[in-house]
This record gives structure tokens, C-alpha cells and sequence, in this order.
């Protein structure tokens, strides 16, 4: 339980990134273009294939604060966290059949633009500079933070810094390559992120049948993880009783049984997947049928991402509770992939360190061309050099990549947004999940309803985050403990020092409530304008049909997870 590396391992590590490097300046001299147009360099305009673009969208999803935190779930509530991964394959299902034909056929290729077509100007710049500042301040820091932290951990530790630089110099080296440098090396990414995980998950279980007296036998670990921790392996949690122990209740504030799956668990999947430039980017610049193969081969990667993300977490705490896992210090949650981790054999921890590389060099590139992309394209170009010349706005790209990754590690060099004291899923979830319903409404409607108005969308990103704030917030105290819409339940929350009894209504309902409030306004105001708005979108049917083949992947994912559901229900 070695928690350094050792020369095998710097080794792999070295490997796994010349490889990349070596990819990457490959694919750059060979796709490069005579003159970089801002379509190449943004949105690698017809150079992806499907294979690239569902690496992509997988490698820029995964990130050490899914690796550390979703086994820290799966330590804590077991395999009913897969629930995020497993949703979002049906939300891929519905953003390539309907949501990428609207994007295509209008020619969109930012998030800013498809509200200035839909709505009007004053929307756009609203939500493209509070997309500037959540993908800067909030997810950039975080993934550079959480990742140097996991990475200095494996190394033993006192490299915190320099692993900082190192990761944001890797995720630079690939960012300027533009996107089909990063769409192509994400498939390296990926690979070494599956080869990497799978082999900790096998480990991991290895060493629980080793632990319980039965050999080192992967498939008989994962029989053993069933039959110790049998409540760590239901999707759905029964609402608590009154009286209820306080780890049901704090299992159902998080993943509130069925009810998640009518409320919150839509819209944070259709919100992410489907309105989020960092996301979306990579297949608006293919056609049509490329983008939906690509978001639905995506939708096939995300129903193995539990065995790797989850599975550790739920090994961790069968270890744990038989007081085979010493060096999980008071039974943290977030500690538990660290603690799986300190297992590794030499050779094993260095191909750790390059799949956690991979998944945060991978999501930070992508966050950076994001950034680049909004910028450029909805800002500078409109707003300061309108006659810019192709060339200048793609130099203007590169210029905000560097200046976006300097003010992320001005901002994570002291951790001066407190992102380790908070936790990494709580901080990205505090500073985005309460805008998710407003943002998720406005795009709804605006490509599914002609009536939809501007003033109706400005009213409800607004109203959708109050909601939010209101639900999470005040309205246990203010509206009662128990309502027709929700039931609150007392927990404890940690401030610092200071642990305080509080009330709270599980998130993915408040979520769905936000949602449904800001839907019926948005609604409502909406009729006071013309039955078609002059911008609404044009729709046929025709843009949705699908063939045979998009029409078999979607069959064998849906019986895929009907078939894990009915096991693990």
C-alpha cells in the first residue's frame, strides 16, 4: 500500500503522454488546413467521424470529480447512483433524434446563437456571459483543483502545484490544436480512461474475495459485494417512514426514489446533454447522421461507466465495514477511490495516474475551447471587432484559451474559492443546478413551441433560479415540512466547524418543481404574444425520422437498461 510512484510507473505515464502528444500533432499536420478557418478550428467542421465524436462526449463528461465522487456515492448509497449514468443514455437517445436535428438544419453552432435566432440579442448576451463565468470560475477551477489534488494524493503528495501547471500545460497543448485535435485525441483518452478504471475496478474486487478468505477472484468479489452490502445493490430507495434510521433519509435526499425519475433526473440529463455548449460542440459540426451515431455510441459508453466510477466506491465500503480498509480515515466518502487506489500495484498506479490525466486533461481542453468558442464568436466578434477577419477571430480563440487557464489556476493556486473545503460535486452543483430549470424551459420551449417569447425566456432564467433557491432554501420554513408538493426531512449539514440541523426537500424535486413553475409562466406569458412568433423555429417531420440503423442502437440500449433495471430494481 505504497503511496508513491516508482520509476514502472513514471514509465506508463510517460508513454500515455507521448502517445497523445504524438496523436495529437499528427492529426493536426494532417487535417491542417491552408489557411484555420474559425469552423475548423472551433468545431472541426466535418472532420470528426461518429467513433470520435462519442469519445469525445464521454471523455469530456468524466473528470476526476466523477471518479472521486461518484464512488464516494456508491461507497455511500450503492448502485443507485448509477441512475445519472444510466438516464443519461435515454437523454442521448432524445438529443440525437430530436434536439441535433433543430441545431443542424439551423445552422447552429454556439448556445448564444440558437437564443439569438430564437429569442433576441439582450437573451443571448445574458446567457453566453454567465456561461463565461460558470465554465471559468466554477467548472474549470474545479476540474483543474479536484484533479491536481486526486494526482498529488497517488504521488504521495507535496507536488500539489506543479501538477497544476502540468495538467493546465497538457490541456493547453491540446486546446490550440483546435477541436479535431481534441475530438481525436479524446478517443485516446477515453481508451486509456477504460483500460485505466477497469483495471482498478478488477482490482478492486480482486482484493475483497482475496480480503474475505476466497482467493483473488474478481467474479467472485462482485458476488461477495452483493452478498455483504445487498441494500448498496437497489436502484430505487423506498421514501422513509417517520422514525426512519437518518442514513435512509440522507440516501433519499439525494436519490429520491421513483419520484427522481419524474422531477429532477430529466432535466439535469437534457440540460447537460443537450443545452450545453461544451457538450454539444462536438457534434455541431458534423451532418446529421455522424452526430446522432456519435451521441448514440456515447449513449452506449455511459452504461459501462458505473462498473468504473461506481463499483470501486461500493468495494470500498464492503472493505470498510469489515475493517479491512484502514486507511479510510473516519469512513469518508470522498477518500474511498483513494483508498481503492492505494492497492495498486507498481505499474498499475502509473496507468492510474494517466486514465485520471486522461479524464481531466480531456474535460479541461473541452471546457477551453467552449470558453474560446462563446467568446470569439458571440462577443468579440459582435460587440468589438465586428470585421474581423477569420484568421484574427481563430488568433483571438487561442488568446482566450491562455487567459481563461491563467485566471483558473490564479484562482486554484490558494483554492480561493474554497472548492476543497466544499466538496467538488457540491460546489459544481451549487453554482449550476439552480439555473438548470430556467435554462432547460427556455430551450424547450423555444425549439418545440412557436409561441414561445423573449420576454417569456428572460422571465423564466429568472424565475427558474429563484424557484430553485426558494425550494432548496426557505421553503421547508416558510410553506411547512410536509406539503402536497414535497416532504422535507431533517438532516445535519457541516459548515466549516460548525454542524447544524436544518430541513431539506431533496434536490432532483426541487429541480422538478423549479421546472414545472417556470414551464406554466413561461407558458402564460407567452399567450399574450402572437400564436407564432416571427422567430420561432420551422419544424417538419421529416427532421426527425431515423434510419435503421440509429433505429437498432436505440432498441439494444433501451433493452440493455430495462435488463440492468429489472436485475437491480
Amino acid at each position: 500500500m505504497n503511496s508513491t510512484l516508482l520509476p514502472i510507473d513514471y514509465s506508463v505515464f510517460l508513454v500515455y503522454f507521448l502517445i497523445v502528444a504524438g496523436y495529437g500533432y499528427w492529426i493536426y499536420r494532417k487535417k491542417k488546413k491552408e489557411v484555420t478557418d474559425t469552423k475548423d478550428f472551433f468545431l472541426a467542421e466535418g472532420s470528426l467521424t461518429w467513433w470520435a465524436i462519442g469519445a469525445s462526449l464521454i471523455a469530456s463528461n468524466i473528470s476526476a470529480e466523477q471518479f472521486i465522487g461518484m464512488s464516494g456515492e456508491g461507497f455511500f448509497a450503492g448502485i443507485a447512483v448509477a441512475a445519472y449514468e444510466w438516464v443519461a443514455a435515454i437523454a442521448l437517445i432524445i438529443i440525437a433524434v430530436w434536439f441535433i436535428p433543430v441545431y443542424l438544419k439551423n445552422k447552429i453552432f454556439t448556445m448564444p446563437q440558437f437564443l439569438t435566432r430564437r429569442y433576441n440579442e439582450t437573451v443571448a448576451v445574458i446567457m453566453a456571459v454567465f456561461w463565461l463565468f460558470l465554465y471559468v470560475f466554477v467548472n474549470l477551477t474545479s476540474i483543474l483543483y479536484l484533479g491536481a489534488v486526486a494526482i498529488n494524493g497517488l504521488m504521495g503528495g507535496g507536488s500539489l502545484h506543479l501538477i497544476m501547471i502540468g495538467l493546465a500545460a497538457f490541456a493547453l497543448l491540446i486546446t490550440l490544436g483546435g477541436m479535431k485535435v481534441i475530438g481525436y485525441t479524446d478517443v485516446i483518452q477515453v481508451a486509456v480512461l477504460i483500460i485505466g478504471g477497469l483495471a482498478t475496478t478488477y482490482l478492486a474486487l480482486s482484493i475483497v474475495s482475496e480480503k474475505s478468505g476466497a482467493g483473488s477472484d474478481a467474479i467472485n468479489g462482485f458476488k461477495i459485494l452483493m452478498q455483504d452490502a445487498p441494500d448498496h445493490f437497489h436502484m430505487i430507495f423506498s421514501k422513509p417512514a417517520p422514525g426512519a434510521p437518518q442514513i435512509e433519509v440522507d440516501k433519499y435526499l439525494v436519490l429520491p426514489g421513483v419520484a427522481m425519475y419524474f422531477a429532477g433526473q430529466w432535466i439535469v440529463n437534457l440540460n447537460y446533454w443537450g443545452c450545453n455548449q461544451y457538450i454539444t460542440q462536438r457534434a455541431l459540426g458534423a451532418d446529421l447522421q455522424t452526430a446522432r451515431t456519435g451521441i448514440l455510441f456515447a449513449g452506449f459508453l455511459k452504461l459501462l461507466m458505473p462498473v468504473i466510477v461506481m463499483l470501486p466506491g461500493i468495494a470500498a465500503y464492503v472493505l470498510y465495514k469489515n475493517g479491512q480498509l484502514p486507511q479510510l480515515e473516519n469512513g469518508s466518502k470522498d477518500g474511498a477511490y483513494a483508498a481503492i487506489l492505494s492497492f495498486l500495484p507498481a505499474g498499475l498506479k502509473g496507468l492510474s495516474v494517466a486514465a485520471l490525466t486522461a479524464a481531466i486533461v480531456a474535460s479541461l481542453a473541452g471546457k477551453l475551447n467552449s470558453i474560446s468558442t462563446i467568446y470569439t464568436l458571440d462577443l468579440h466578434k459582435k460587440y468589438f471587432a465586428r470585421d474581423s477577419s477569420e484568421k484574427q477571430q481563430v488568433w483571438i480563440g487561442r488568446v482566450t484559451v491562455f487567459v481563461a487557464m491563467i485566471v483558473a489556476l490564479a484562482f486554484t493556486w490558494k483554492d480561493l474559492l474554497g472548492i476543497g473545503g466544499e466538496g467538488g460535486f457540491t460546489f459544481i452543483q451549487k453554482y449550476t443546478g439552480f439555473i438548470s430549470p430556467g435554462v432547460f424551459a427556455m430551450f424547450l420551449l423555444g425549439m418545440f413551441w412557436k409561441r414561445t417569447t423573449g420576454a417569456a425566456a428572460i422571465a423564466g432564467v429568472i424565475a427558474g433560479f429563484l424557484l430553485s433557491v426558494f425550494f432548496n432554501n426557505y421553503a421547508p420554513s416558510v410553506l411547512g415540512h410536509e406539503t402536497w408538493l414535497y416532504t422535507a426531512y431533517e438532516t445535519q449539514e457541516r459548515s466549516g466547524d460548525i454542524v447544524k440541523t436544518v430541513w431539506r426537500i431533496p434536490f432532483l424535486i426541487n429541480m422538478g418543481w423549479s421546472f414545472f413553475f417556470t414551464l406554466v409562466l413561461m407558458i402564460s406569458m407567452s399567450f399574450a404574444g402572437p400564436k407564432v412568433n416571427p422567430k420561432a423555429f420551422m419544424l417538419d417531420s421529416s427532421m426527425f425520422k431515423i434510419n435503421n440503423r440509429t433505429a437498432l442502437m436505440i432498441v439494444v440500449t433501451i433493452i440493455l437498461l430495462t435488463l440492468l433495471y429489472v436485475r437491480f430494481w
